[in-house]
């Protein structure tokens, strides 16, 4: 649907406010205010049921209020129990006022849940699980307990007797975050995805629970607030003014050699052509933004030109809200008031994002106090929206003096102690009230797997995989190579994984699955048995060096590197020698070889025939790192090759490129953002 926006007319219709079970619905068919440009002196906080009326969305949708104050105040996250409550992080030390010390480390913040008794759809009670925190920001509500992320601790919190209170906590890790750090720079989220890892944002660390324990791994910092997962698994990311950063290889991967020079395909932003999805269509004046006051930030009526608090990404995975959102992204800017919906694509070659209307948003307000931060996939197959509701969101240490005047003049610094949940649906919605997994056995998680909605797929295979039980392990695996869906196949594949009950047969038949995604899950697992030569996985995985579809060229190239000695570089050598031109199949490859580029480079340089793009490219590359090691003896060979005279001329000329980009700066082949 494209939406056009003029500042005469309406931006959208909406149909009539509508009450269900008591519920409070934005409302639809009331027109764009004549004096929407017009900035009163200040921006008073509204009643729910006002805020409702400053809503803006397509035709046919619409939001429920869920909770508000004082049932929820402050809430920045939220995530489910398998009982279908609501629990909630509150973070009152977040700029309590504008005197306050940054970071404010008074214990002061809130674990809560929030139930329906009466199941109307509307939260009717709150209980408190955990309180004195300072500034907690993360939760993952697991079998074993609640954990929470408190910088630097990551704690694991239990009720032990069944009243929803917290009654003891035992430290997972001090590696999360710092505790003196800023909150806008500081570790949060536990996403269970796919690969049964916790992904963390503004981290260097993930966490896994495998047999009865936590596991810590390091990986390289990446996003600011939150993390999501498509179906195929791929983790996204964002930050500030950039809304849509994807793993097509995972980020871990990139530690194995500290010599690479880039790393693309961890963090990798989308966009299109004219980068129009990092523009914003807000509905009301944004003069409350950090840097307003500098030219090009807002446009001449006012409105904020483009992102610049993006965050709380989330991939829409659900199935009561119209197929068109199927595996778009959301995302939520506060500074802006909106909720975006991004289109995700794949060109063939890769992702690409696009904004899902033309100079229009999915949700916009023209209320200033609306802050969305966080956005939820949900049990009942819709999307949950967590709306702060304050008037000062940027953290203290940074707001300058104009904004600082801003929120003065405008009455902005209090109240605080508020704050909302919505329920975005469509006139077409029926939501999931019917289901609980609270008492499920193991049997019909395995039947879980195969669900629509990708809340209940992931909730299975996180519960099966916590719960250690290998006594499914047949039906997974029959599931693993007979289900219909290849979501289904890949989360059956991944849950025999994280149960640690997966064989090599099942890794092989997945090795040649009609679906490109299982395929490379599939690469990814091998690498339990990659280490072994001749063993009949690693046949079968060199087997997709012939594979052109480029998920599967992206993970075989990362996975390559556990292999070792001759096989590996040669299997190195023949993925380059036909796909180096995509950089992701460049780096991903280069990280795996920690010591081995000399080796790699001499055998590329041994293929028969002249030069083409993939052979340039990768020799460059493999110079570079070579260059960038900076081992003597291997820089001195480096020297030595570009000034032999008996070399062709191209080998030269791509050696001496590799050597500019090391130690000179000069662009690499494949400049960021782009794929070759």
């Amino acid at each position: 649907m494209s939406l056009t926006r003029t500042r005469a007319s309406a931006l959208f219709l909406f149909a009539a406010v509508l009450t269900v079970s008591g519920q409070q619905s934005s409302p639809v068919n009331r027109p764009w205010p004549p004096d929407v440009q017009k900035v009163s002196p200040d921006s008073p906080a509204l009643s729910p049921a006002d805020a409702l009326k400053t809503f803006y969305m397509p035709p046919g949708y619409r939001v429920e209020l869920v909770a508000s104050e004082p049932l929820v105040q402050d809430p920045i996250v939220m995530d489910w129990d398998r009982q279908g409550r609501i629990w909630v992080v509150e973070m009152p030390g977040f700029v309590p006022n504008l005197s306050a010390p940054e970071p404010f480390m008074e214990p002061i913040g809130k674990i809560v849940v929030l139930e329906d008794t009466n199941r109307d759809g509307v939260m009717d009670k709150r209980t408190v699980f955990a309180d004195g925190l300072v500034l907690p920001r993360a939760l993952k509500v697991l079998d074993q307990g609640v954990l929470v992320g408190e910088p630097p601790y990551a704690w694991l919190m239990k009720d032990t007797n069944g009243d929803l209170k917290m009654d003891t906590k035992e430290q997972v890790t001090d590696l999360y975050g710092r505790r003196e750090a800023r909150v806008e720079q500081n570790t949060n989220d536990f996403y269970w995805a796919m690969d049964n890892w916790m992904h963390t944002a503004n981290a260097d660390t993930y966490l896994r629970f495998k047999g009865g324990k936590f596991e810590v791994r390091q990986t390289l910092t990446r996003g600011e607030w939150g993390v999501t997962q498509d179906d195929a698994g791929r983790i996204y990311r964002n930050t500030n003014e950039s809304s849509v950063h994807v793993d097509y290889v995972p980020t871990p991967y990139f530690l194995r050699n500290p010599a690479l020079v880039r790393t693309r395909g961890s963090y990798e932003a989308l966009r299109d052509e004219a980068n129009a999805v990092n523009v914003v269509w807000p509905v009301r004046p944004n003069p409350g933004t950090n840097r307003a006051y500098q030219f090009g930030i807002d446009r001449p009526d006012g409105t904020l030109n483009r992102f610049t608090a993006v965050c709380g990404p989330q991939i829409y995975r659900g199935d009561r809200l119209p197929s068109e959102l199927y595996g778009n992204m959301f995302v939520v800017d506060p500074a802006a008031n909106l909720v975006s919906r991004i289109v995700i694509e794949d060109d063939g070659r890769g992702l690409r994002a696009r904004k899902g209307y033309e100079k229009g948003e999915f949700l916009a307000s023209t209320d200033e106090r609306f802050r969305p931060v966080w956005l939820s996939n949900a049990p009942d197959g819709t999307l949950y929206i967590v709306d702060m509701y304050r008037g000062v969101i940027q953290q203290r240490a940074d707001i300058t003096e104009y904004l600082r005047d801003h929120i003065v003049t405008r009455k902005l610094e209090q109240p605080n102690a508020l704050g909302r949940i919505y329920r975005v649906v469509h006139e077409t919605t029926k939501r999931d009230t019917t289901s609980t997994a609270a008492q499920l056995t193991s049997a019909q998680l395995v039947e879980r797997l195969s669900h629509p909605n990708g809340w209940w797929r992931d909730l299975a295979q996180r519960t099966l995989v916590e719960r250690g039980d290998k006594s499914v392990a047949p039906s997974l695996t029959e599931l693993s190579k007979t289900a219909k869906d290849w979501k289904t196949r890949l989360h059956a594949l991944w849950t025999l994984d994280g149960l640690d009950a997966i064989e090599p047969a099942v890794v092989v038949t997945a090795l040649d699955d009609q679906a490109r995604e299982v395929r490379a899950a599939a690469i990814r697992i091998s690498e339990r048995w990659l280490a072994q030569p001749n063993g009949p996985v690693t046949a079968a995985v060199l087997k997709r060096l012939d594979d052109r579809e480029w998920p599967v060229r992206h993970q075989l190239a990362a996975s390559l590197g556990v292999m070792t000695g001759e096989a590996r570089d040669r299997a190195v050598v023949t993925l380059l020698d036909s796909g180096a031109d995509d950089p992701i199949v460049l780096d991903a490859a280069l990280s795996g070889l920690r010591g081995s580029e000399q080796a790699v480079l001499e055998r590329l340089l041994q293929v028969e025939g002249g030069t083409t793009p993939q052979r340039e490219a990768a020799v460059t590359m493999l110079a570079a790192t070579l260059a960038r090691g900076a081992q003597d003896g291997a820089v001195q060979k480096l020297l030595g090759s570009i000034g032999d005279e008996s070399r062709q001329a191209w080998q030269r000329a791509a050696l001496m490129r590799g050597a500019e980009v090391a130690l000179l700066g000069a662009a690499m082949p494949g400049s960021p953002g782009r794929r070759g």
